[in-house]
């Protein structure tokens, strides 16, 4: 962010009588004429320019990669006089991402910079105690330009691959068989993600 100000005062005085006397240029922009003689040309000239530039560039990206793969084995129940139960367990993938991300650009569009608060923003001129016939001025020229410019890039990225898979159950070449179970397979996931940009 760049902030240019300029301030100048300028004060002329010119008569036709020898003795007159020119302005006071004063830290905080101030001038004054004073005393001067008959048919004289008095002029006070203030020009105050600012000028604030913000360029905001935020540029967000989110990757999130989470493969997952689960399996469980084979049970089986074989030649036997009584067969009990064959049971494989479950298999389970769970994926959970969350992301909050934010971006606040709003204190970057001044900087806390006014008018009322830059000492280059206004002037004080004055003329008194001039000689007769005379011509007196007081010219004040303020220039201020604000410029804002945001450029936000938000960017999401997400790659979930989920596999899980049981084994066989069996039960096989018994008197007397027994059940034969499968357990489940079960796949989820969930991702969030919030941005938030103020400018």
């Amino acid at each position: 962010m760049n902030l240019l100000k300029t301030g100048a005062s300028l004060v002329t005085s010119l008569g036709l009588v020898a003795g007159m006397t020119g302005g006071v240029v004063g830290a905080t922009g101030s001038s004054t004429i004073t005393n001067t003689g008959p048919e004289s040309h008095n002029v006070v000239v203030f020009h105050s320019s600012s000028c604030w530039r913000t360029n905001n560039n935020n540029n967000l990206n989110f990757n999130s990669t989470n493969p997952q793969w689960a399996s469980t084995g084979n049970a089986s129940s074989h030649e036997n006089t009584t067969g009990g139960g064959a049971t494989t367990g479950a298999a389970t993938n769970n994926s959970s991402t969350s992301a909050v991300i934010s971006v606040d650009n709003s204190g970057a569009g001044s900087g806390g910079w006014s008018m009322s608060s830059d000492p280059t923003s206004s002037g004080a001129g004055s003329i008194t105690e001039t000689g007769p016939e005379s011509t007196n001025k007081v010219i004040t020229k303020v220039s201020n330009k604000v410029e804002v410019n945001n450029n936000n890039n938000l960017n999401v990225n997400t790659s979930n691959s989920q596999n899980a898979s049981t084994g066989n159950a069996s039960v096989s070449e018994n008197t007397t068989g027994g059940s034969a179970t499968s357990g489940n397979a079960t796949n989820s996931s969930n991702t969030s993600v919030t941005y938030t940009v103020t400018n």
